[in-house]
């Protein structure tokens, strides 16, 4: 009987990645294709790629997708961390409260913080006189920052939380200094979280489409937005090669960072 459950959980979870992973797996397949129209039998062919290679709207609009999320990850991880560090070891005055301002960003649509968002900063470029500063790359990482803090911030809150604090104070209390105790205490033991949030904080912003349509100033587009307005003109196979890319770098980077930090926890000895 436990074996009929086991292979019943086992087909289920199939199922489901089965449906995650097929949609991907067509386009990735179609991406080589030679048919503009993935008309079949399948012809095995590069030519996708090449045009892709002589596309310079849309590598641009990779090469900016990229920067702004690169930008992004150092900065929401950096401001976040210490703020899931001020909340996890330090107690104040409406802490909270600020705790639970944290949650909106996240179930607010994004249509509406992206609204927001424009009027905020066109409000601020008139103020200073300047309301040309209300679109660009510079308000589109400022808007991806606002939209990823809240998520590194409970990543590395909830890391920070699965180890007691007497760890850092033993080793405080065996004569090691403050830079120390957080050096080769804290760090190492924060260390896959951090990094967890930040691969957060890179997916959130190379996806963000509604901010960077919203915030993007004429001439100026990320990834996302180039590939909606594509497929507005008529889809073409090279959106395919580019997203095929993308995935694959994508996968690569989280089956290296789940190697090191063993996101997926130790293996037992009888598996």
């Amino acid at each position: 009987m436990r074996n009929l459950a086991d292979a019943g959980i086992r087909f289920y979870l199939i199922l489901v990645l089965v449906f995650l992973y097929l949609p991907i797996l067509v386009m990735a397949v179609l991406a080589f294709n030679k048919s503009p129209l993935y008309a079949l039998p399948f012809q095995f062919d590069l030519v996708w790629f090449k045009a892709l290679a002589e596309n310079d709207r849309l590598l641009k609009a990779g090469l900016n997708s990229v920067l702004i999320a690169l930008a992004n990850t150092v900065i929401a991880t950096s401001l976040g961390t210490m703020a899931a560090v001020a909340f996890g070891r330090y107690t104040f005055r409406g802490k909270t409260m600020m705790q639970a301002l944290l949650f909106p960003p996240i179930a607010i649509p994004w249509l509406v913080i992206g609204t927001a968002m424009l009027v905020f900063f066109f409000w601020i470029g008139r103020a200073m006189g300047y309301p040309g500063i209300a679109r660009g790359l510079h308000a589109i990482l400022l808007g991806h920052v606002a939209l990823s803090l809240p998520y590194v911030i409970f990543v590395v809150g909830a890391r920070l939380n699965d180890y007691p604090k007497a760890l850092e104070e033993a080793a405080a209390t065996l004569g090691a200094t403050p830079w120390q105790v957080f050096r080769r205490v804290s760090v190492p033991i924060l260390a896959p979280g951090v990094v967890a949030a930040s691969l957060f904080a890179f997916a959130v912003s190379f996806d963000q489409f509604v901010i960077s349509y919203f915030l993007a100033p004429p001439g100026v587009t990320t990834l996302p937005v180039e590939i909606y307005t594509s497929i507005r003109k008529g889809f073409t196979p090279e959106i395919n090669a580019i997203s095929t890319i993308i995935i694959l770098v994508s996968m690569g980077l989280m089956l290296i960072v789940a190697r090191f930090y063993r996101f997926g926890g130790e293996r037992s000895g009888n598996e």
